[in-house]
């Protein structure tokens, strides 16, 4: 059978894995999740026919877990990032305000309008065109200059 094979295979050479995987990981708790993932990928594609051919690929696919996880950019969990340095800034709306001014400044009337319509009352272009008397497309014209006049502010802001 072949889960008994790749079973009893994984028994007699857990230990021997687990080094493997330390090896590469130097970290015990991801390297018995190595040694899991590789079990279970083993066990899920349909497992061995032979004990010699279980040894190989327990081996080869924990390698390759190992080198996917060590490629992997690495994250940290909440307790091992350093909370005091975060900085926190908050805004009131007065900042916020006066940031998106900053932002719109150089937009046309009817540039700013069209973009208040969009953002801030959450309107669709058909409706402001309707309510407007203009096309569609005018409206989005528009509204893609504002966009790319906010998107020239923006980096200006940040140099």
């Amino acid at each position: 059978m072949k889960t008994d094979n790749l079973t009893s295979s994984f028994l007699a050479l857990r230990d021997k894995l687990h080094r493997s995987a330390l090896g590469f990981l130097k970290n015990d708790e991801d390297a018995r999740d190595a040694l899991q993932d590789t079990f279970f990928n083993l066990w899920r594609n349909g497992g061995v026919e032979t004990e010699t051919e279980a040894r190989n690929k327990l081996f080869t696919v924990l390698r390759n877990i190992c080198i996917d996880r060590l490629r992997r950019p690495r994250t940290y969990s909440l307790d091992e990032t350093d909370t005091d340095s975060l900085e926190v800034k908050a805004f009131s709306f007065e900042d916020m305000d006066h940031y998106e001014s900053l932002l719109t400044t150089g937009l046309t009337d009817i540039q700013r309008h069209i973009y208040s319509l969009v953002t801030h009352d959450d309107m669709e272009y058909d409706t402001i065109a309707e309510t407007l008397g203009m096309s569609v497309e005018a409206v989005r014209m528009n509204m893609s200059r504002a966009r790319r006049k906010i998107r020239d502010n923006f980096n200006h802001l940040e140099k």
